[in-house]
C-alpha cells in the first residue's frame, strides 16, 4: 500500500482535518505523512479556541526535506483538506508536483473545503476560487459535499439529473473520480442521506440512514478513507462502499455515546470490520 501525504488542518482536541484522517489510515495499515496547515486547540466551533495558521513556506520546507532524504517515491497519494488561504493551496499543489516527479503514478485527492448547506461559504476570500480554478484541473479525486458540488460547478444539484449535469461539468475540468457527500436529493426519504460516486463512466448511489447527530470531521474522515480504498481497489463503487460503512459506524458510535467529537479511537474497529455494510447501486 503506498504512503499518503496528508496536507490539512490539525487540532489538539477532537477529530477534524489530519486529526480525523491520520489514525484511521494507520489503523488500516497505511503509512501517512501529515503536514499541518493550521494547529488549533480545537475546531472553531468551541468558544475560546486558540491557535494559528502556518505559512506556505513550511509546507515547501517539509516537502524539500522529504525529497532530500529520498522518500517521495514511496508516496502514492496526496490528500488536501482545509487550506485556510489560497497560498497554502498553491503550496499543496507544489507538494503534489514534487511527489509526481518522484512517483509518476501518484494521485491528488482534493477535498474542496469551501462551505456547507445552511452555512454558505465559510472559508477566506480566494480559497473557493483556488479550488475551482487551480485545484480542479490537477485533482484525480474530488470529494465535495452537496453545497460544494453546486458552488464549483455553478449548477443546482437538487435531483439526480441535476447532479449528473453538475458532475459532468466537474469531470470536464479534470477530476477522474468524484465522491459527493451529504446529499439530500428530492427523491430521498427524510430519514436518509445519499452519497454518490462517479468515475465518468458510471455513477453509483449509496443511501444510509440519517443519524440524529451532526459532527465535525466526518467529511475529512470520508475523504481519507475513500482515497485509501480507491488506491487499494481502483474502483469508485468499492471505495464508496468501504468508506461509507466505516464512517456510518463511527458516527453511529459517536451518537450512541452522546459525544460531540467523532469516536475514532473508541470505534476504531469500524475501519477494519464495519458493523453495517451498504451496497452502492448504479444509477
Amino acid at each position: 500500500m503506498p504512503t499518503i501525504l496528508s496536507i490539512q488542518s490539525h487540532v489538539v482536541y477532537g477529530h477534524v482535518g489530519n486529526s480525523a484522517a491520520v489514525f484511521p489510515l494507520q489503523r488500516l495499515g497505511c503509512e501517512v505523512w501529515p503536514i499541518h496547515t493550521v494547529q488549533f486547540s480545537s475546531h472553531a466551533g468551541y468558544q475560546g479556541w486558540r491557535g494559528r495558521a502556518f505559512d506556505a513556506d513550511l509546507i515547501d520546507e517539509c516537502v524539500i526535506g522529504l525529497r532530500a532524504i529520498g522518500v517521495l517515491a514511496r508516496c502514492g497519494g496526496v490528500l488536501s483538506g482545509y487550506l485556510g488561504r489560497p497560498e497554502i493551496g498553491e503550496a499543496a499543489l507544489r507538494a503534489f508536483e514534487a511527489v509526481r516527479a518522484a512517483h509518476s503514478e501518484a494521485v491528488f485527492a482534493c477535498d474542496p473545503v469551501i462551505g456547507d448547506v445552511g452555512r454558505g461559504v465559510y472559508v477566506a476570500s480566494g480559497v473557493g476560487e483556488f479550488f475551482r480554478e487551480r485545484a480542479l484541473p490537477r485533482a484525480t479525486i474530488l470529494t465535495p459535499n452537496a453545497f460544494e458540488l453546486e458552488w464549483l460547478s455553478g449548477r443546482a444539484a437538487g435531483n439526480l439529473p441535476q447532479v449528473r449535469a453538475a458532475l459532468a461539468t466537474l469531470h470536464s475540468r479534470g477530476p477522474k473520480v468524484i465522491l459527493v457527500t451529504s446529499l439530500a436529493l428530492e427523491d430521498a426519504p427524510a430519514d436518509a442521506l445519499d452519497m454518490l460516486a462517479s468515475d465518468g463512466d458510471g455513477l453509483w448511489r449509496l443511501r444510509t440512514p440519517r443519524l440524529p447527530i451532526a459532527v465535525n470531521g466526518a467529511g475529512d474522515l470520508t475523504a481519507a478513507l475513500f482515497l485509501f480504498h480507491w488506491l487499494r481497489t481502483r474502483s469508485a463503487p468499492e471505495a464508496l462502499a468501504s468508506a461509507a460503512a466505516s464512517v456510518y459506524g463511527v458516527v453511529a458510535a459517536t451518537a450512541e455515546a452522546g459525544q460531540r467529537e467523532l469516536a475514532i479511537v473508541a470505534a476504531q474497529d469500524e475501519f477494519v470490520r464495519p458493523t453495517r455494510l451498504f451496497q452502492p447501486e448504479p444509477v
